[in-house]
């Protein structure tokens, strides 16, 4: 859908702050501003999921924890239920089960975002078939055997 022009009145202090912010960041006040806003909403919608990054990467992830893609990536490599699925990766991380629901319902909002994030690590794969040096340990290890 193509951007529509749209008015908002913001008071002279709130917009010194927003050119000032889009000027670092090196990018337009309407494309901060439609950022901050579409982060916001999704804040909003998942308490707890916040966004990291660059501006030009910005992402999903748990306050305090890994990117929305790692959890799910994660989840799909163990076997079981959901709920067996869940209770694995809370067992073998620091997450709260609540935090790994919260993945799973951004998830689901956000497919397309959270696939392509996956299918982008996935294609930088080592040869090995490794996760990079930079992810977490506990999603470069295999689940111990129950």
């Amino acid at each position: 859908m193509a951007p529509r022009s749209t008015s908002f009145r913001i008071s002279e202090a709130a917009k010194r702050r927003l050119a000032a912010r889009a000027e670092r960041d090196g990018m337009s006040a309407t494309a901060l501003l439609e950022r901050l806003i579409t982060e916001a909403i999704d804040a909003l919608d998942h308490p707890g999921v916040i966004h990291r990054g660059p501006p030009h990467d910005r992402r999903a992830a748990l306050a305090a924890g890994p990117d929305i893609w790692e959890v799910v990536a994660r989840l799909r490599d163990l076997s079981g239920s959901e709920e067996q699925r869940i209770a694995a990766l809370a067992e073998e991380t620091d997450l709260h089960p609540r935090q790994i629901r919260i993945a799973i319902g951004y998830a689901a909002e956000h497919a397309e975002e959270v696939q392509a994030r996956i299918d982008a690590t996935r294609s930088r794969l080592r040869p090995a078939g490794e996760l990079p040096s930079s992810a977490p340990r506990c999603w470069r290890e295999p689940v111990p055997a129950r």
